[in-house]
């Protein structure tokens, strides 16, 4: 045939169809007045009605007058004569011949059809003179092959027979798909809009694809031109492919056979592919009696209109409806309805039937299928055993009453982008050292839990959506030991995540949020690691540990969660680090009821309550902790709670940096305590602890509190800076403080009242901007070989009736400013204003009603009050009331009065916690 591509200026002549007829040149398309003008004859052919005739005159025309054609080398250059709508030129042998020939076209003299035609003439008609639309008519009653055979006549036929309509029409009479369906690998299968498909012609490249299937449709009539095989049965399809592939086997032709042939789109017939698994197509209907049993590369795939899946159903009430077994590799299932409907009459077990079973050693693809299974036992989906890997993706397994996908005993596969819903039981079991591969499956609405991996289950789950299940959402159990990573979990009508009976597994980078439990729970000698989730917004706490859990919790993100951010119970043992801890609306960290764990390096900051609890024999080590800005205390022991508390930073709470009482005894050692509101420590309620080499400064109050009983230990530290006190001990408090660095403090470095017995030994405590020690209110203290020095209201200053025990003491180059004061004639206020209590004789003026809360300095009884009837009242702690003009005459030896309170004689008392202790 001619080339489709040859140069225009390329002169040749067409042999004549007709034996033995002479070779006609053709005319340069140059030197015609109308290009493509046929050559003028007495007989026009008729318009060949039959299809068949019309295939067969233009199989004729491709084989004689395309077959011989040759290009001459010499002559004028001649223009194709295939040009799509351009009649052919008149010979120019014939220029000379009848003027009938010479008239324009639509003149000519009109042929009857009665007169005889040759086959020259007739492939003359049909390659030039019938209208595009007309032959693209004809050509719409061809079947696929006949199709492609015109397409090889000439680039007229090659064009109109490439039509996207026609092949369009043909692919849905066939296939019955609104859209292309690409096939371009084994189990491949993939429909595109004709605008996204790089064909020319998207319609014939998809029919050329999935032309070697053969079609299950039942009551169908096919055309007898076609050579597309039909069946009635899928057992029946089944038979012809099996049958199929033993001839060409056993013939060893491979799949070069003719019948699966179709010419591309330049009209050239394609060589078969390599073998490809069997195709079969199923169209539109109910299959319910057969028990389909696949163990070799069968593709199945259903074939109608709008949602194909849901036109095509296979359903069973007995045994599995379709199942594949060893020798299935490459085999296929797509676009499908598989059911399982157990009659509710039969006594038969189902508990090993399933909609789909897949089991050793192979692996099919099962693509876009709906699967709905009434069984209440066993799953509706199964894979199971040494070898299964199947593909499964696109698939809706929902609305089952029973499990929806089962992998077990050593399974693989890869399932991926699938709709597991509304299951009666989980959404996925994974049980007995299966493995598979998830990802991107949407698993929700479940009435239990969402997937459950146990008894030594593995598997790698990877950006699921699991959500609104009234279990966990995803469930680890007995050995069992998934990766689980960008998964969302949420909305779980209990947990999240629930590990327990020694469950492992690797839970990376996921978002745990807004379920109405704990969003991960760690039970019963469970070890998960928990690695750089978000876990947020629960109803309750964000990661639970108890009975004995463990776990490494690391790099998480926890926050907005209604109970505390991490809780840790039970003899459970976790490792905490590197987290983020924060606005909790509750607590930070809650460890109670005898828990433990390692607690390091997280920032724990902005929580309701405390930022760390420890109670009820806990025991956990804190290391290296940012705990911080929290809306009461950072660090709250209470109730026998212990542990160590080593190298954290604490500071900027609204309450105490630490708190300590009732029984607990922790270990708090080189930590820096600063920013507190409330005080750096407060140690109250029988409370003990040691602390040991800590920095604890610039605390709104005191540095540390000792009060109620409370007995700690109190070594090697530096407490500086304060805005108050260094070390306040009142209400019976004791304490055993030994070479601490007291310094710098707004008031006494230590304050010892109320009944309290401390003991101080080798402390320093020197430029404290009031008095370095004072002991007042009836306490009393063992003082031994302290250095007390550079103190403004003096060394120690004792209170009327304080008898302390004092040994071996250095007290020197203190400032004595009280004294000073005294002997210059100045009232006491004006060294003190209302921000220190210097300690010195204080009176009371009867003359002007003074009450027990009022105190006079002795300047201001000699100078403001002489002459009026005065008390002494004591040696103690006070600021003048005379100066701070509380009284009613004013004071002669300051000057305005300023505005003030009543006289305090202790520091303002530490605020308790009263955070709320709620399991």
């Amino acid at each position: 045939m001619p080339s489709a591509t040859f140069s225009s200026a390329r002169s040749y002549v067409r042999r004549s169809r007709r034996k033995g007829a002479s070779r006609l040149p053709l005319p340069n398309r140059a030197h015609s007045a109308e290009p493509c003008e046929p050559p003028c004859q007495n007989n026009i052919p008729p318009i060949i009605s039959s299809s068949s005739t019309v295939a067969a005159a233009a199989s004729s025309s491709a084989a004689g007058g395309g077959a011989g054609a040759t290009a001459s080398t010499g002559g004028p250059g001649h223009h194709n004569p295939y040009d799509l709508r351009r009649k052919s030129p008149p010979s120019h042998h014939e220029a000379s011949g009848s003027s009938s020939c010479m008239l324009p076209a639509r003149k000519r003299p009109r042929t009857s059809i009665s007169q005889g035609v040759d086959a020259y003439n007739v492939s003359q008609y049909l390659q030039y003179e019938l209208p595009d639309e007309v032959l693209l008519c004809i050509l719409s009653y061809l079947a696929e092959q006949d199709l492609c055979r015109v397409a090889q006549v000439c680039k007229r036929f090659n064009t109109i027979a490439n039509d996207t309509e026609l092949w369009k029409s043909l692919y849905q009479s066939v296939f019955e798909y609104d859209l292309p369906l690409i096939h371009p690998a084994p189990c491949q299968f993939e429909f595109m809009s004709p605008d996204d498909c790089e064909a020319d012609n998207p319609w014939k490249d998809s029919f050329r694809q999935l032309y070697r299937g053969v079609h299950v449709r039942p009551g169908y009539t096919h055309s007898p031109d076609s050579h597309i095989k039909y069946f009635d049965t899928i057992r029946a399809a089944l038979e012809f492919v099996e049958e199929r592939a033993n001839s060409v086997s056993v013939s060893g032709s491979g799949s070069g056979s003719s019948e699966g042939a179709i010419c591309g789109s330049t009209g050239s017939p394609i060589d078969c592919a390599p073998p490809r698994p069997a195709l079969i197509f199923l169209h539109a209907a109910l299959y319910q009696e057969e028990c389909l049993a696949i163990d070799s590369d069968i593709q199945l795939i259903g074939c109608a209109p709008g949602n194909v899946a849901e036109s095509v159903i296979l359903e069973r009430e007995s045994e599995s409806t379709l199942t594949f077994s060893d020798g299935a590799k490459r085999a296929y299932a797509g676009h499908l309805t598989l059911k399982f409907s157990p009659d509710v009459t039969s006594t038969m077990q189902h508990h090993k039937h399933y909609c789909l079973e897949v089991s050793d050693n192979c692996s099919p693809t099962i693509d876009h299928c709906i699967i709905r299974s009434a069984s209440v036992v066993g799953a509706a989906v199964c894979v199971s055993g040494s070898g299964a890997n199947p593909v499964i993706k696109h698939c809706d397994i929902s609305d089952c009453e029973n499990v929806g996908l089962y992998v077990t005993d050593y399974a693989q596969g890869a399932y991926q982008d699938n709709e597991i819903s509304r299951n009666a039981l989980a959404g996925i079991w994974v049980k007995n050292f299966a493995n598979p591969i998830m990802r991107r499956n949407h698993i929700h609405h479940g009435r239990d839990v969402g997937i459950f991996t146990f008894e030594n289950g593995m598997g790698y789950f990877e950006a699921n959506d699991i959500h609104n299940n009234r279990i966990a959402g995803f469930e680890v159990k007995a050995g069992a030991n998934p990766t689980v990573v960008h998964c969302e979990i949420h909305h779980g009508q209990t947990g999240g995540i629930y590990v327990h009976e020694s469950g492992l597994g690797q839970f990376i980078d996921n978002k745990i949020h807004s379920n109405n439990f704990a969003g991960v729970w760690i039970t019963s000698n469970s070890n998960p690691t928990i690695r750089r989730n978000e876990i947020y917004n629960g109803h309750q706490g964000g990661v639970y540990i108890f009975g004995e859990g463990r776990g490494l919790i690391e790099h998480n993100n926890i926050y907005g969660n209604a109970l505390a951010g991490i809780q840790i119970r039970t003899n459970s043992d976790p490792i905490v680090r590197h987290n983020k801890i924060h606005h909790g609306q509750h607590g930070g960290i809650y460890v109670h009821e005898k828990g433990q764990g390692l607690i390091e390096e997280n920032e724990v900051y902005a929580n309701t309550l405390a930022g760390v609890w420890i109670t009820t024999g806990s025991t956990p080590v804190l290391r290296r902790n940012r705990i911080h800005s929290g809306k009461q205390v950072g660090v709250y022991f209470y109730d026998n709670g212990h542990g160590k508390l080593e190298d954290n930073d604490i500071f900027n709470h609204l309450y105490s940096g630490v708190q300590i009482r009732t029984g607990s005894n922790p270990v708090i050692k080189g930590n820096k305590i600063w920013g507190g509101q409330n005080g750096g420590v407060l140690v109250y309620n029988g409370g003990l602890g040691l602390l040991e080499q800590n920095e604890i400064f610039d605390n709104a109050m005191a540095g540390v509190w000792i009060k109620t009983d409370s007995n700690p230990t109190l070594k090697r530290n530096k407490i500086f800076d304060g805005r108050d006190g260094g070390i306040c001990i009142f209400n019976s408090g004791k304490g055993v403080l030994e070479e601490n660095d007291i310094f710098r403090n707004a008031q006494a470095g230590v304050l010892i009242s109320t009944q309290s017995h401390p003991v101080l030994r080798r402390n320093r405590i020197f430029d404290g901007l009031a008095a370095g020690v004072e002991i007042t209110n009836n306490a009393t203290a063992t003082l031994e070989h302290n250095q007390i020095f550079n103190n403004r209201f003096g060394g120690l200053c004792l209170a009327s009736g304080v008898s302390p025990m004092v040994r071996g003491n250095k007290i020197f180059s203190n400032q004595d400013a009280v004294e000073k004061a005294v002997g210059g004639g100045q009232c006491l206020y004006k060294i003190s204003s209302y921000t220190s209590f210097p300690m010195h004789d204080f009176y009371r003026c009867q003359t002007c009603n003074t009450t027990d809360r009022n105190a006079i300095c002795v300047n201001c009884i000699k100078t403001c009050h002489a002459g009026h009837d005065v008390e002494f009242i004591r040696h103690d702690r006070f600021f003048c009331d005379c100066g701070a003009g509380t009284l009613s005459n004013q004071c002669q030896l300051q000057g305005e009065p300023t505005q003030d309170t009543d006289t305090l004689y202790d520091s303002a008392a530490p605020m308790e916690s009263h955070t709320l202790m709620v399991n």
